[in-house]
This record gives structure tokens, C-alpha cells and sequence, in this order.
């Protein structure tokens, strides 16, 4: 079984472990700072760029995932959205799935984690890639399990399956971005690109 984090529009190996099955989501364990709890990164005009949701307390030591509240003191839906649709709109099927997305930064979800689920069901769902078991309690990892919760986990080394990027006129290819760069770039192709991506010892 491979134990994954609720994730902030998760990366491409977070979806290959998923189309691969046997993966749970563990909502019940603590928030980690600067993790993909409430991060991700996409391809930019000038490179990666990293996206942040804000929440409140962020510093509070061991805080319950569930517990931890969006903070819209800082426009960061605005800015994400500005960022998605600059970086985007040019893809083959921003176009195409971009009124999925639009919701998601204009309306105030109250919890992280009901923001990170309801992203995840979306994009699941448009890329018709089984959804994970959940845990509403902690996980315990055991012998034989793949355990990819602790702070920047990386697990197996991950080889992506390089596809055209936005950029890929003037960028050498970046891997492992958010599953949105994959989804914009290839559409309904997407899942044949996942299934080309190893995971290493």
C-alpha cells in the first residue's frame, strides 16, 4: 500500500502511485510546513514557480490536517489564478478544463483539506484516474508499505515521461511539476504518460 499526503494540486508522481492503485490518502495526520500539503509548482515564462495556499497558525507544532484553516488576509487564490492562467492559456486544453479550475479561486473553502480534496476529486475525475481510499484516522505504516508522508518525502526516485511542455520552445523539460502542467499540455493523453513514468529503487 503506498500512503500518500492530502496535497495542494499534487505532482505527477503523486498521481502515477495513483493510477498504479493501492494508495491511500491519510487525512488524519499533522500538517507539515513547506511541504505539498499547501504547495505545488508549475512551469512559468521564466522556470518553475512555486504556488503557496495560505493558512493560519502555520507555525502551531503538530496542528491536525483537518484543523488547519485557508487564510485570506493575502489575495492567493487571485495571484494562483493569475499565475495558472498566464502560464496556461496558450496549452492545448487550458481552454478545455479551465472552468473546472476557476472555481476553485473564487470561492473560499474554510479548511485545507476540503480545498485540497475537492481538487484532487476534480482532478481525478477529468483525468478518469481511480480515486484513493481516504483515512479520516492516522495511518500506521506498516512492513512492506510505502510511506510518503513524512516532510518532502521524495520515495522511489521517480523518471517522468518527458511531454510537451507550454514552454518547451525556449525551457528544457521540467519534470514533476503539478498534474495541471500534464493535463493542460496532453488533455485525455494524459493517464498513456502516466503509465510510461517509472518509479526507481
Amino acid at each position: 500500500m503506498t500512503i500518500l499526503p492530502l496535497a495542494y494540486l499534487p505532482s505527477v508522481s503523486y498521481f502515477a502511485h495513483l493510477l498504479r492503485g493501492d494508495c491511500v490518502v491519510d487525512l488524519g495526520e499533522h500538517f507539515v510546513k513547506r511541504s505539498e500539503r499547501n504547495r505545488t509548482r508549475i512551469l512559468a515564462t521564466d522556470g518553475v514557480m512555486e504556488l503557496t495556499a495560505h493558512v493560519c497558525h502555520a507555525n502551531r507544532p503538530r496542528q491536525p490536517m483537518r484543523d488547519v484553516r485557508l487564510d485570506y488576509s493575502k489575495r492567493w487564490q487571485h495571484q494562483h489564478w493569475g499565475a495558472l492562467v498566464a502560464s496556461y492559456r496558450s496549452s492545448p486544453y487550458f481552454d478545455h478544463y479551465a472552468a473546472h479550475f476557476e472555481p476553485f479561486y473564487t470561492r473560499e473553502y474554510e479548511f485545507l483539506a476540503d480545498y485540497d480534496l475537492r481538487l484532487l476529486e476534480t482532478l481525478c475525475r477529468l483525468a478518469k484516474i481511480p480515486f484513493p481510499t481516504l483515512s479520516e484516522a492516522y495511518v500506521e505504516a506498516q512492513a512492506g508499505d510505502l510511506d510518503l508522508r513524512p516532510r518532502n518525502s521524495e520515495g522511489p526516485a521517480f523518471v517522468a515521461e518527458p511531454y510537451f511542455q507550454v514552454f518547451s520552445d525556449r525551457m528544457p523539460f521540467a519534470a514533476n511539476l503539478s498534474f495541471a502542467d500534464l493535463l493542460f499540455a496532453e488533455g485525455p493523453a494524459c493517464v498513456s504518460v502516466l503509465e510510461r513514468c517509472r518509479f526507481g529503487s
